[in-house]
């Protein structure tokens, strides 16, 4: 197999992986329904609990997956990972009771986590001078898996609720089986560590932040930024469908628009934005464009007002990278590996605990028999966001392009 034919098969991996994280999204409300919620607020902290568990076995098990993928070789663990997956997707399909949708989605976290398997693959198989470029290919598969997920999720329901699943399962398999006859392993045996205790611990990343100083309230602003964004894949489908009462398929192509704006944005505007405004003033600009969307949604009484809000809430996606990039100007250069798996850790903490916390409180401000307010959680990320504002100038500094 070419050095082509490689990074084609890492990067279908890495677009079948967030395909099926996609393609939940726009279903959950019918999904939930079929498993016995009694209403789409119920079913909201059902659906919460699935992407929780998801997250959670994601987190845990990442750095096992890696040192799995170093100590016996990537591809028996990408093949194995994606015979996981559409084994999952079949427990999916047949789910009846909400314990078997739980246990597929804590399956297919466990199998999700072979991202940095895929990712040091393609570390194996590039060069030097080809890895930046290579690894910029690997945020692209996933961009465009995250938005083709929910259009075949959504395009799919209308056929059936499991057609979804059945799709999903049909895409791992076949990875799997050209992964298992044609991908040669990457990692030759004398470059192969032993696994050790170290790689079961998935909390060392956030330890080593103690390591960094100066980054408390960087990461602080991460945490909470990335924790008040969650409410977006969390609730978007059980919020249009109480709201507006759209089908599947209009939650599917809604996210899909919200997916390729985001991608215009980070891929487009920010190149342009950033270099002019610098870090701080396009960070601030993120954030306000964050709460007034926040806000519009939190108080929507209509769809239109959806669609002329979503270009704000893409905008406001610049702060993640923005804020990102502001602590790697803190930070040595032999530091940044530190930090980068410290952002990536508090990012998965974030998307661990912000579902169960925003559906328990939609469920709690979208029944009909108490204090009416479905987007209540759209407002709560708003306040969330505006408390961070009087920290904000103490990361002037640490931005070199302005003053």
């Amino acid at each position: 197999m070419t050095k082509r034919r490689q990074l084609n098969f890492i990067l279908a991996t890495i677009l079948i992986d967030a395909i099926g994280i996609g393609i939940v999204f726009p279903i959950l409300p019918d999904l939930m329904e079929r498993v016995g919620a009694e209403s789409t607020a119920a079913g909201s902290v059902w659906g919460g609990i699935l992407l929780a568990a998801y997250a959670g076995t994601q987190f845990l098990f990442a750095p096992a997956i890696g040192g799995l993928s170093d100590a016996y070789g990537r591809k028996p663990i990408l093949v194995f990972a994606l015979v996981v997956l559409a084994i999952d997707y079949v427990i999916m399909a047949l789910a009846g009771v909400f314990w078997v949708l739980l246990v597929g989605r804590l399956i297919a976290g466990i199998a999700g986590a072979t991202y940095i398997t895929a990712t040091a693959y393609l570390a194996d198989i590039s060069d030097k001078t080809e890895r930046a470029a290579n690894f910029g290919l690997i945020g692209a598969a996933f961009g465009i898996g995250f938005v083709l997920g929910p259009v075949i999720g959504g395009l799919a329901a209308a056929i059936h609720i499991t057609a979804p699943f059945w799709i999903a399962a049909v895409l791992s398999a076949v990875a799997a089986l050209f992964g298992w006859l044609a991908l040669p392993e990457s990692l030759p045996p004398e470059k192969r560590r032993p696994f050790s205790r170290r790689d079961l611990n998935p909390f060392r990343a956030i330890l080593d932040a103690a390591k960094l100083p100066g980054l408390g309230l960087p990461l602080a602003l991460i945490f909470i930024v990335e924790f008040a964004n969650m409410v977006y894949p969390t609730l978007w489908a059980f919020w249009s469908r109480e709201m507006f009462g759209w089908s599947a398929t209009a939650i599917g192509l809604s996210l899909a628009a919200y997916g390729v704006g985001i991608a215009f944005t980070q891929g487009v505007l920010m190149q342009r934005i950033v270099p002019r405004f610098g870090e701080y003033r396009t960070l601030v600009f993120a954030l306000v464009c964050g709460v007034v969307a926040f806000i519009c949604f939190g108080l929507a009484g209509a769809a239109w007002v959806v669609f002329a809000v979503l270009p704000l809430a893409c905008l406001a996606d610049m702060a993640p990278p923005t804020i990102t990039a502001i602590s790697a100007n803190l930070v040595d250069d032999d530091r940044q590996g530190v930090l980068q798996g410290v952002i990536a850790s508090l990012a998965s903490v974030a998307a661990i605990v912000a579902p169960l916390l925003v559906t328990t409180l939609f469920e709690a401000t979208a029944d009909d028999q108490g204090f009416y307010l479905p987007g209540a959680p759209y407002l709560a990320a708003a306040l969330l966001i505006l408390a961070l504002f009087p920290f904000l100038p103490r990361l002037r500094y640490a931005d070199t392009r302005k003053p």
